[in-house]
């Protein structure tokens, strides 16, 4: 073979003429992974960041992993078996295996779980998998987010933040729709951060989408997202104020396209072709969407109060609405114990970057994280009922004010008074964490107040001591303390989660009564007491010739029984029992049919359904496994069809 010889110390170099093959390609996987790596991690970026990011998402994927299997919401788990069935179901969102009505939510998030469980097979951890992927991912998006804004010092504080928060760690432990959605809002929230910085407007059609597919999972409240994502654009996005005005159009439009493209598509099909839509009382997913999931939520009774009053058992406790709401209480112990040092951040923020330019990346952050949480914070505080795990929906926008408030402290370190105030914040972290302890709860450990009032305590004392002693160093490492010391009761409320086996409706610390309710509900024992129903209503079906193993007032009461067989198990009412489906004459119809010979139903309900079950069906001895229901045998008049096969 020829060469080309090169000077001392060069190379040689292959005749072109002779040149070997061209290098074998990656794989596809391996060039997205090493892309997906540089995203999140860029080489630009300090070593130690890049260590502590994926720490954080270790320590993150870990809580949200271990010993999570068992704990499922059954009616969201039974829908997924459904839905996995077959494609019908899935394209609908059929909640029972025979589609005769959907769920009372939109399917985004149970696609992704009926697609895990087709994958894997039916497990819980099939149906747990998608939320522990698409929790981790967040910490990632995350960090990229906040570190295009604030640096990477911010983004590992953010990271951190989400990766230990309390009501992220019991939320991704279990089968919630909230996990994805909070997932597709972050990377809705990068998206317009990079409209922002490179002035493309297909990074907004991009966020539009994001949104949109939030949309799918969690309806309106992604949308309570958009007036952050469009205030960021609007006071930094480059170019004149209407060039701005315009992307915001078109983000907004595209926004709503997609998401209500599958709302449109669905109500445009033939009401007999598929599931009766739940939620509504005219078969309508805009009625579900908007009233039942939605503005209905400020003024009406939530669906679960209206079901605990259908199935007859007491109301768990709750916080009341209130301007307080979400920093006392359970909601306190999810969230609230960096709520006050965000907001502290937050005015700071503002006020020291008031006279910067319009596109200052400081302030652009601060508009993002500040507008996200108040928003939040004022629509769960006048709702009626807020389920714990809404509040997981808070913590990005807190690890993102406390990451920058760092970057602020410390870049106004020469003040005294920017020291002074995060001492105090120090101070005051730690003291309102010990306050929002309980005086005894699930896992509460003795010396958690103590240790919290001491490292606040250093904490603060290490920021005083860093006017007096110079070297720059010192207030670094007051910082970084300061951070920790604030970080110790959600560690280790979220420890204590994992080691208890907690799921998604806990809360950290919550009183053992409160807990073994939660376990009652939607623990391993309501799928044993299913499986245990199962051989008889089995034996029923066989014997009566029957095609439904029975009937149940409340998709909920149907579901341990149809996520433990897959078999039909006829919901009257849907959800909470009071929807429409199926009318009076559709279910005399069903007994007269045979298509199912036991119902648990209250027989003394105002219903006439419910009420014609109690007159013209036999009363069993006995009640049935929940609530006031009672047991109730249907036997069909002499000479009436069954159903073929």
């Amino acid at each position: 073979m020829s060469t080309v010889s090169l000077p001392p110390g060069g190379s040689t170099l292959l005749d072109p003429a002779q040149s070997p093959a061209e290098p074998v390609r990656r794989p596809w996987w391996r060039r997205w992974l090493a892309r997906a790596g540089r995203l999140v991690a860029p080489a630009d970026q300090p070593l130690w960041a890049r260590g502590a990011l994926f720490g954080f998402t270790g320590l993150a994927s870990f809580f949200y992993a271990w010993r999570s299997a068992g704990y499922l919401e059954i009616y969201y788990a039974a829908a997924v078996r459904s839905m996995s069935a077959n494609w019908h179901d899935f394209l609908y969102a059929a909640f029972d295996p025979a589609g005769t009505i959907s769920t009372d939510k939109l399917p985004g998030a149970f696609w992704v779980q009926a697609l895990s469980v087709r994958l894997f097979g039916l497990h819980d951890w099939a149906i747990v998998l998608p939320q522990i992927v698409e929790g981790a991912l967040t910490v990632l998006v995350l960090y990229h987010l906040v570190r295009r804004l604030a640096g990477p010092v911010a983004a590992v504080v953010a990271a951190g933040v989400l990766a230990v928060s309390p009501a992220n760690v019991t939320l991704d432990r279990g089968n919630i729709s909230d996990t994805l959605m909070i997932l597709l809002v972050v990377l809705a929230a990068d998206a317009v951060v990079g409209a922002v910085t490179t002035g493309h407007w297909r990074s907004l059609v991009l966020a539009a989408c994001w949104v949109g597919l939030a949309f799918q999972a969690k309806m309106l409240e992604a949308w309570l997202l958009v007036p952050a994502l469009g205030l960021v654009y609007l006071v930094a996005g480059p170019g004149r104020l209407l060039r701005r005005s315009m992307g915001i159009a078109l983000f907004g439009a595209l926004t709503v396209a997609v998401s209500l493209s599958w709302m449109v598509y669905v109500s445009a099909q033939p009401p007999g072709s598929r599931p009766y839509v739940d939620g509504s009382q005219h078969d309508s997913l805009f009625e579900q969407v908007f009233d039942y999931n939605g503005f209905g939520r400020l003024d009406h009774a939530s669906p679960n109060a209206v079901l605990f009053q259908t199935i007859g058992i007491g109301q768990l406790a709750s916080t009341p609405p209130g301007w307080s709401r979400m920093v006392r209480g359970v909601f306190g112990r999810d969230t609230g114990w960096l709520i006050p040092p965000a907001l502290g951040a937050l005015v700071f923020g503002l006020a020291a970057r008031g006279k910067r330019s319009r596109r200052d990346r400081l302030r652009a952050s601060l508009l993002l994280w500040g507008t996200w949480l108040l928003v939040l914070i004022a629509v769960f505080s006048v709702s009626t009922t807020v389920n714990s795990y809404y509040t997981a929906a808070l913590t990005p926008a807190l690890a993102g004010l406390v990451g920058t408030g760092v970057v602020l402290a410390w870049e106004h370190r020469h003040q005294r008074m920017v020291r002074l105030l995060a001492a105090l914040g120090a101070l005051g972290t730690a003291l309102y964490a010990a306050w929002l302890l309980p005086p005894a709860g699930t896992g509460l450990p003795g010396w958690l107040v103590p240790v919290t009032l001491a490292a606040g305590g250093v904490a603060a004392g290490a920021l005083v001591a860093s006017l007096w002693v110079r070297p720059p160093q010192l207030l670094g490492a007051a910082l970084g303390f300061a951070v920790a010391a604030a970080l110790v009761v959600p560690t280790t409320a979220s420890a204590t989660a994992v080691l208890n086996r907690m799921g998604s409706f806990d809360t950290p610390f919550e009183p053992p009564a409160y807990a073994q309710a939660m376990q009652r509900l939607f623990g391993s024992e309501v799928r044993q007491g299913a499986t245990r129903l199962l051989a008889v209503l089995e034996h029923l079906q066989e014997q009566f010739h029957t095609k439904d193993l029975m009937a149940t007032q409340t998709a909920v009461v149907a579901a341990p029984t149809i996520f433990a067989s897959g078999q039909e198990v006829y919901p009257l009412g849907g959800y909470n029992g009071t929807g429409v489906a199926p009318t009076l004459g559709r279910l005399k119809r069903l007994v007269d049919q045979g298509y199912f010979r036991l119902v648990l139903a209250s027989g003394s309900s105002h219903d006439p359904r419910y009420r014609w079950i109690g007159r013209h069906c036999l009363a069993v001895h006995g009640r049935a496994p929940i609530g006031d229901l009672g047991i109730y045998f249907c036997s069909p008049p002499a000479g009436s069809s069954r159903p073929a096969g």
